[in-house]
C-alpha cells in the first residue's frame, strides 16, 4: 500500500468516526475532516434534522471550524475527506472555499456533485478546482449509510403497524 493510500485511508478513518457521531443522533451518517500540514483543523457531522437547519451538513461544519481555527476563509493548504460525495451546497463551499484537494469515500448517484450528477468540483469554467480522489475506504462508507437506511426503513415499517393496531378512541 502506498503512503498516500495509508493518509487517506487514516483520515477516512477520522471521517467515518464523524459519520458515527451522525448515525448515534439518528442522523444521516455523513463525517468530515479538514486537513492542513498532517493536523485535522476541522470536524463536522450531519446534524440537519437535529439542529433544524438545512446548512447542517459535514462538510459546512467543518469548514467552518477549520476556517475559525486558522483565522482565513481561505483553506488553500487543506485537503477535505468525506464520506458521502458532496451534495451541491457543499461542493460550492468547497471551491468557495479554495479547498485544494477533496478525498471521497462513496458516491452519491441520486444527488452527488463531486462527479456524479454533477462535478462542481472539477469545473473548469469556475477560478478554482479541487483534485478529487474517489473510493477511499469506499465500503465501509457505503455499508454505514445502507446499515443506517436499512434500520430506518424498519423503524418507519414497525411505526407504521403499530399505528395501524392501535385501538380507536371512538
Amino acid at each position: 500500500m502506498t503512503a498516500v493510500k495509508n493518509i487517506q485511508e487514516k483520515y477516512m478513518k477520522e471521517a467515518l468516526k464523524q459519520a458515527g457521531k451522525a448515525y448515534a443522533l439518528g442522523e444521516v451518517p455523513i463525517g468530515c475532516v479538514i486537513v492542513c500540514q498532517g493536523k485535522i483543523i476541522g470536524r463536522g457531522y450531519n446534524r440537519r434534522n437535529t439542529d433544524k437547519n438545512t446548512l447542517a451538513h459535514a462538510e459546512l461544519t467543518a469548514i467552518n471550524k477549520a476556517s475559525r481555527k486558522i483565522g482565513d476563509w481561505r483553506l488553500e493548504e487543506c485537503t477535505l475527506y468525506v464520506t458521502l460525495e458532496p451534495c451541491q451546497m457543499c461542493s460550492g463551499a468547497i471551491i468557495q472555499a479554495r479547498i485544494p484537494e477533496v478525498v471521497i469515500g462513496c458516491m452519491n448517484p441520486k444527488a452527488g456533485c463531486g462527479g456524479s450528477i454533477l462535478n462542481i468540483l472539477e469545473m473548469p469554467q469556475f477560478n478554482h478546482q479541487a483534485a478529487v480522489t474517489r473510493g477511499v475506504l469506499e465500503q465501509e462508507c457505503s455499508d454505514l449509510l445502507k446499515r443506517f437506511f436499512t434500520e430506518l426503513r424498519q423503524r418507519n415499517r414497525a411505526q407504521k403497524e403499530a399505528g395501524r393496531q392501535a385501538p380507536s378512541e371512538f
